[in-house]
């Protein structure tokens, strides 16, 4: 039974979410062999700063670790103790992780099974949509002397797994562990240190086939659990021999770069990747004063230097689809708006005064003046708004953890690049994009603070 072998259950504080930048602050373990518990928790010094995030939130000071050992003092005790277990952890590849790279950085090799207890909450009790450690202590009445205390938080899970135990039977249990188990698998072909090596921070992850083909392109708020996530519901059609990511900042950068590689590789198993091509809407004088609306693309005119431009569509064949709709919703004329699909001889009347819905501008029944005006209402609502700022502005993310910044620049709505930290303006290539005016535009909406928009080269 999986339960009946030598377990550990583990958790970790640390300096941050990083598992190859920050390091451990804190270490909790109960080792369960049988009916023998045993229990181990050691401050780590991890020689680097605490956070005063991390400090508020764990408790855990530069003071209270100065004095206390170094990883690699009870590395070789602790990973003695911890081969062959069953390791198990809430977001449990966040501490093994953690663990993993603090022995690598060594030249220690760890390796055993690791359960999620969050993954196996999830799979126990379904009918729950929250499955932190708070929620599971409420929800099971554990009682905890601390929390976020590295043996305390172990402590929780221990009881967390008597509490479904005795609830739901030692066989659901076992077969629910069994189950989260066979999910923790990449596919054939990669590399299987892949589970460890990926961080849990937010970015963008690649897809490659065969011949280092790109398949796909994505990103993720957590890279970790949305490459696992994705593994294990992904068809086995296209076979994954290698997967790169790149990390950011934050879920706006992570948006930013996956548009940009989308843009760079298309990549098959991404649709709309494909899809780049872009076009809009601009109004032109007709023949007796009526204004037609022509679809422009970005390679006739800059659309980021044109303020008179409506919709933005992936193709001329959606921007008429478009119009049709809005000539029956407003008593447009179609002939007018160059959407009938069998036009009228000249001087008749369009389809859709015949079907009742133009008012006649066709055959003159409609003044010119009011059947632009409410051409012009209509397309208002899809109006692409003009650039609000006199010149270029800067939008920067933070890690409230780390303190880290990135920098992304944009100008009338095209994206320039972005920057970390206090490296040199990117220079990128200002050239329209409708997925990043949706993006910027989308962001620019939301409250924001002075001090992360502000004009390019404000201090």
């Amino acid at each position: 039974m999986l339960f009946d072998r030598p377990l550990a259950i583990v958790d970790l504080e640390t300096t941050g979410g990083h598992i190859v930048r920050d390091r451990i602050t804190e270490i909790g373990v109960i080792f369960i062999d049988g009916a023998r518990v045993e229990r181990f928790s050691t401050l780590i010094n991890p020689g680097q700063p605490i956070p005063p995030f991390i400090e508020h939130m764990t408790g855990i000071s530069d003071a209270m670790v100065a004095s206390a050992p170094a990883f690699a003092d009870v590395a070789a005790d602790l990973l003695e103790r911890l081969q062959g277990r069953l390791f198990i952890a809430h977001n449990v590849r966040f501490d093994y992780g953690f663990l993993k790279n603090a022995f690598k950085r060594l030249g220690l090799r760890f390796q055993c099974d690791a359960l999620c207890t969050v993954k196996l909450s999830r799979r126990l009790y379904p009918q729950f949509y929250k499955h932190n450690l708070d929620s599971l202590i409420e929800r099971h009445g554990l009682v905890l002397a601390d929390r976020h205390r590295a043996l305390a938080d172990a402590e929780a899970l221990r009881l967390f797994l008597d509490s479904a135990r005795t609830g739901l039977g030692a066989a659901a249990l076992e077969a629910a562990a069994a189950e989260v188990l066979a999910q923790q698998t990449v596919p054939p072909g990669v590399d299987s240190e892949l589970v460890d090596a990926l961080p849990d921070v937010p970015g963008v992850f690649m897809l490659h086939g065969e011949g280092n083909e790109v398949l796909y392109v994505e990103r993720a708020d957590n890279l970790r659990q949305q490459v696992l996530a994705h593994f294990s519901s992904a068809s086995p059609q296209d076979r994954v021999l290698r997967v790169d990511w790149h990390e950011t900042i934050g879920e706006f950068g992570a948006r930013l770069l996956e548009l940009r590689l989308q843009r760079e590789h298309k990549p098959r198993l991404n649709p709309r990747a494909r899809l780049a091509e872009c076009c809009s809407i601009q109004l032109e004088a007709g023949e007796g004063g009526l204004l037609r609306p022509r679809i422009v693309t970005p390679e006739e005119i800059d659309f980021s230097r044109t303020d008179s431009l409506f919709g933005l569509f992936r193709g001329a064949r959606e921007a008429r689809k478009v119009l049709q709709e809005m000539a029956r919703a407003a008593g447009l004329c179609q002939s007018v708006l160059g959407v009938e699909q069998v036009t009228s001889r000249k001087g008749e009347a369009c389809h859709g005064h015949r079907g009742g819905y133009c008012r006649g501008a066709c055959i003159g029944r409609e003044s010119a003046e009011s059947h632009n005006a409410r051409l012009r209402k209509a397309l208002e609502r899809v109006k692409v708004k003009a650039w609000p700022f006199a010149g270029a502005i800067e939008i920067e993310e933070c890690d409230e953890v780390s303190g880290e910044t990135a920098t992304h620049v944009f100008d009338r709505w095209c994206y320039l690049g972005s920057r970390r930290g206090g490296e040199a303006a990117a220079a990128g290539n200002p050239l329209f994009d409708s997925d990043i005016y949706r993006l910027l535009s989308g962001y620019l909406r939301k409250p924001t603070p002075a001090s992360i928009l502000r004009e390019a080269g404000a201090a």
